[in-house]
């Protein structure tokens, strides 16, 4: 077996690339990260001295960053979903989508959590509320979109979803969707319906009591 993920099971962008990986059957070996995995590790940050998760490792081949995986997988193991449309037009819609969740929903999430782990007089206040307006605004624009669509890009389910549905939820637990976006919501509800997220998502369970924000009641 030649591909091997670097992960782990509670990381967002992880869960981004195993979705990739999950939906289309790919092969691979699981390199977990983790202290009972030293060895992983190790090799991990001797190849990657950024120390960002995931990675693929495809033979000697490193591939970093869950899109570029998502990408690299796309054009090496091609299965049966095709999560970038080999439309150009309709692959910039999925790549548009796909930095939408990066940039304006992970981001902002990701400092919420960044700064509950900071030295209490550390933490930066001023922050953490721009990030939860930016969060807000986010929440708002995405429901006009969804309005309109099945996922993220359209009808079909692509590299964005696979972005949408760990941001998207860590977002609801970090900073929660208003009710009156009735869109997001039912996206969300999609996403955690789909067998590959249902996976990663049951394979975080051991591991979802580390979210520094705390687990909300029921997601134990």
């Amino acid at each position: 077996m030649s591909l091997q993920l670097f992960y782990h099971p509670l990381s967002s962008y992880s869960m981004k690339a195993l979705i990739a990986l999950y939906e289309n059957g790919t092969p691979f070996e699981y390199r977990m990260l983790s202290p009972d995995h030293a060895d992983n590790f190790a090799q991990f940050a001797e190849i990657w001295p950024i120390r960002k998760f995931p990675i693929l490792l495809d033979g000697e081949r490193m591939v970093v960053e869950a899109s570029i995986v998502i990408e690299y997988l796309a054009l090496h193991y091609p299965g049966q979903v095709q999560l970038l449309p080999a439309d150009p037009k309709a692959a910039l819609e999925v790549r548009m989508m796909d930095r939408f969740f990066d940039n304006h929903i992970a981001t902002p999430q990701q400092k919420l959590v960044a700064d509950v782990l900071r030295p209490a007089d550390q933490r930066d206040p001023f922050g953490v509320a721009e990030s939860r307006q930016k969060l807000e605004t986010a929440y708002a624009w995405l429901d006009g979109v969804m309005a309109h669509r099945t996922w993220a890009a359209g009808a079909e389910f692509s590299m964005a979803d696979c972005a949408a549905a760990p941001f998207l939820l860590y977002a609801h637990w970090s900073h929660p969707i208003p009710a009156q976006h009735a869109h997001v919501m039912a996206y969300l509800a999609r996403l955690r319906a789909r067998p590959s997220f249902a996976r990663c998502w049951a394979e975080a369970k051991p591991y979802r009591h580390m979210f520094p924000l705390g687990v909300p009641a029921g997601e134990e």
